[in-house]
């Protein structure tokens, strides 16, 4: 590992979560109905049409997953087959192409293989995060989709995406914004879907909070999720509970916290959560690949401030599913579901 070498003045706890450069990037291009094999670049740019479907209708879909250095020296990826389905899933909902699951996987090998000099070390509790990027490319001035488009998959070294690590967070709850409309594109990874957040989490942030909570857009009685990640809550009987609607992204992460959850015997509900439960749950915590967990000490919602937990420590239900989940993805532990793939 070069990386200390390649930046020389890096502290790994302060490491960052945010775009560095590294020594290349993947691109895959799709047209007349084939995928092109995938090629390495070191260049940083993209040439796009004045004109491209991406920039003037939408048609950009992205997704996020990571790399590690186990314990045993080796570098896995974890669940990127995952990544690949829901990618494909974004995709065609705007008309775009599928990705074959092992064409993608491929292409993600292919880059973090030509960029190991980047990969944090084990112990360093850092990882390479994994950026892949699909756009639409053909010129369109109509409202139709694109024949051709463009997936160009990053990889940069991170640190915990809060530098405060499982410290707790306090969260804001404004019903005058909505992250997604039912029966919207709230469900899959569109990169607008990001955009309609970016004003209500800049408005918490003034406010001194970190993270806002968004409400059902319909009716403004059920926890959706999170500005960056899902909700997850553990009630005070101790059960797992995150909600159902098909306007929330489904995490990859909160899919392997859920069958942690199972296998140490707590039990899961996935469901409708109101609004009002929030004070039957003893722990919440938002979750998601660039997160894992931040738990939540706090959330405000007009005049009424619910409470969890303590405010610097995280709660023991949340941390025991955290030190599981980062246990298997740095090799500490055995991957009895087959989630990793070796490099």
């Amino acid at each position: 590992n070069r990386l200390a070498e390649i930046m020389p003045n890096i502290k790994w706890d302060k490491l960052k979560f945010e775009y560095s450069k590294t020594k290349t990037n993947v691109r895959l291009s799709y047209k007349d109905g084939v995928w092109s094999k995938p090629r390495l670049t070191g260049d940083e740019t993209i040439n796009l049409h004045v004109a491209a479907s991406c920039i003037h209708y939408g048609q950009a879909c992205f997704e996020g997953l990571k790399a590690f250095v186990c314990k045993d020296g080796k570098v896995r990826i974890f669940r990127p087959g995952e990544n690949a389905k829901r990618l494909s899933a974004s995709s065609n909902y705007f008309l775009g192409p599928s990705i074959p699951e092992d064409t993608f996987i491929e292409a993600v090998k292919l880059l973090v293989s030509d960029n190991l000099d980047y990969l944090p070390p084990y112990g360093s509790k850092g990882s390479m995060y994994i950026r892949p990027l699909l756009i639409g490319t053909d010129p369109r001035i109509g409202v139709t989709p694109s024949d051709s488009y463009e997936l160009i998959i990053l990889a940069m070294p991170v640190g915990a995406y809060y530098k405060n690590g499982l410290k707790p967070v306090n969260a804001l709850i404004m019903d005058e914004f909505d992250r997604a409309a039912p029966n919207g594109t709230g469900h899959i990874k569109l990169a607008g879907n990001y955009a309609a957040g970016l004003k209500p989490s800049a408005i918490a942030k003034s406010k001194g909070f970190p993270i806002n909570l968004f409400l059902d857009a319909k009716t403004k009685q059920y926890i959706e999720e999170f500005g960056t990640s899902n909700f997850i809550g553990i009630t005070k009987e101790g059960t797992y509970v995150t909600p159902n609607s098909n306007s929330i992204l489904p995490s990859i992460t909160n899919k392997s916290l859920m069958t942690i959850a199972e296998e140490l015997g707590i039990k899961v509900e996935k469901r409708n959560v109101k609004l009002t439960e929030l004070d039957d749950f003893k722990e919440i915590g938002a979750c998601g690949t660039a997160v894992i967990i931040t738990p939540i000490h706090q959330i405000s919602y007009l005049d009424k401030l619910y409470t969890f937990g303590e405010p610097d420590k995280c709660g023991d239900v949340l941390q025991s599913l955290y030190d599981e989940l980062t246990a298997i993805q740095y090799g500490e532990k055995e991957d009895t579901n087959n989630w990793l793939v070796e490099v």
